[in-house]
This record gives C-alpha cells, structure tokens and sequence, in this order.
C-alpha cells in the first residue's frame, strides 16, 4: 500500500509530516469529499471485507467509497503510517424506534492524540450526519460546524454524540417522506466508550449487517458525498443534493429521481464511481431498524 496513491485519490498535496491538528483535519476533509460513504458493493452481489489491503484496492485503487469499517480503517491506516496517535474506538448506534442505543458494537471510529488533546475522527458516517471537522474530546461542548452543530456529552466513561440541524426547505415537497429528510431537529447519533479496538472485533455485525433482513444496509443502497458548500445523496433511486445553510438557519433539499437506465452515468458524474457489478438500487421502507450506520 502507498500512502502518495491515497493522496492522490483524494486530491491532498499538503503537507506529510507536520502532524497537527491542521494537518489531520485537512487530510480529513479531503477524504470525506472524495471517498462516498456508500454500501453499494452488498447491492451488486459483492462481500465487504474489514482486510485493510482489500479495503485499499477497493477504495484507491479502484475509486469506490466504503462504509464505516472501510473508510474508517483505511484513514486510521494512513494517519497511524504517517505518524499520528490513533486508536480505533467502537460506537453503538441510536436507534430511534426503541429511544435506546444499540446493544450491538455496530459502528468503527478513530481516536486521535494531538499534543496531549483527544479528539474523535469519524469518516464513515455518512449523509448529513457526517462531521466536517475532528472532534475535541471535551463533554458538555458544542462544536459548531457546517452540517450542524454537534454535541459531546460523556456520563460514566460513555460518551454520547448528538447533533442539532437547521431548518429544512424542499424544493419538490412530493419528496417530504424521504428518509433523506431528518424528522427532528435534535438527533442522537451514537454512544461509545475509550476503550481501544482492533478490527477484528467487528467482523461478527460487518456479515450481519450485509445480510439481515433487519439491516439499513440490506434494506437500501446508499452513497452519499460531502461537498464543499453541502451534500450529496443517492438512496434507491433518490438523489438529493443539499445546500448547507444557503439563507440563514436554513438547508436547500433539492430532490429527483433517478431512472434504472441513468443510474451508471449519475454514479459516475455525481459520485465519481464505476461498479464493476451491476447495481440492483434498494430502498425498502422500514418500521425498525436494528442496526445502522
């Protein structure tokens, strides 16, 4: 594996060696606005594996993005190689049927140490839920930043993620049961303890999730892609494209559907994807949801 390729891939030409918070977030932010968060390859009868080196392939090699076990191992694999403080972390998502965390360990995020600062790094989340910027560990905060703000609260060594959002405007309100759409303004996202991990604790739910009949990820093919004004978001055959705070306090949704017959090209002018398999799009409407993102 080469750390230059990975740069490449994602259009970096800063810095290699300055290891500080500027350089991470920099590093940061090119990969979440050129790797989609996507689950596509469950979608065309491909398996997600957690091997890093496979994972490299898919995502530099061959230019397709990943969920959070990719996206996630790989930047912890490029950050750890140039030098950085990381320590993979586990989170459990919230599920917002029960008002409950999941049981289950579902989700991979980095720990990074920079100058004596924790701070939480999370690629692989994905849709508007995604952080722009790594996350001082500091409970009790609010860290503003261009999806939203995001909160920080830690309660008997777990630490809860939740994040505020702006008003929503459709310009197509025949799109206003997407699930695109956040139904409150205020969102858990997920819990999660400092207690380090290695990827191999979570291959058991990386097989569920690619084939339970209770699994966001079988129910729908998604790729999403941080822009640098908003967002961009295709599930089943809807894309979205949103712009962050276009007048004050207030989102821009702008909804089409995609046809069967243009979904290669929109993959390729939007996202910047070519499948080798053929995609068979998804989006099953689900009372519950086990296990997410």
């Amino acid at each position: 594996m080469d750390l230059e390729k990975y740069f490449n891939r994602i259009n970096y030409r800063g810095t290699h060696t300055k290891l500080d918070l500027d350089t991470l977030t920099e590093i940061f932010q090119h990969h979440i606005r050129a790797i989609p968060f996507e689950n596509l390859s469950i979608h065309c009868g491909e398996t997600i594996g957690l091997n890093v080196e496979a994972t490299y392939d898919k995502i530099v090699l061959k230019k397709r993005g990943g969920w959070c076990m990719e996206n996630n191992h790989l930047l912890s694999w490029v950050l750890k190689t140039m030098g950085y403080d990381i320590t993979l972390l586990g989170a459990n998502i919230y599920i917002s049927t029960d008002d409950t965390y999941s049981p289950t360990m579902s989700h991979l995020l980095i720990r990074a140490l920079i100058n004596g600062k924790s701070y939480i790094v999370d690629a692989g989340f994905g849709a508007s839920y995604q952080m722009w910027q790594p996350i001082e560990l500091v409970s009790g905060k609010a860290y503003p930043q261009m999806p939203g703000i995001f909160f920080l609260t830690e309660i008997d060594g777990v630490w809860y993620l939740d994040k505020e959002r702006r008003k929503q405007q459709l310009t197509n309100p025949s799109f206003s049961q997407s699930s695109l759409i956040e139904k409150h303004e205020y969102k858990k996202i997920y819990s999660f303890t400092l207690v380090a991990r290695v990827v191999e604790e979570f291959l058991d739910i990386s097989t569920h999730l690619q084939i339970a009949p209770d699994s966001l990820f079988t129910n729908k093919s998604i790729c999403t892609l941080q822009l640098s004004d908003g967002l961009r978001a295709l599930i089943g055959w809807t894309l979205c494209e949103i712009k962050y705070n276009y007048k004050e306090n207030v989102d821009l949704m702008e909804f089409t559907t995609v046809k069967d017959e243009d979904m290669e090209n929109t993959l390729k002018e939007k996202f910047k994807i070519t499948l080798e398999n053929k995609l068979i799009p998804v989006n099953n409407k689900m009372n519950i949801v086990r296990y997410t993102i």
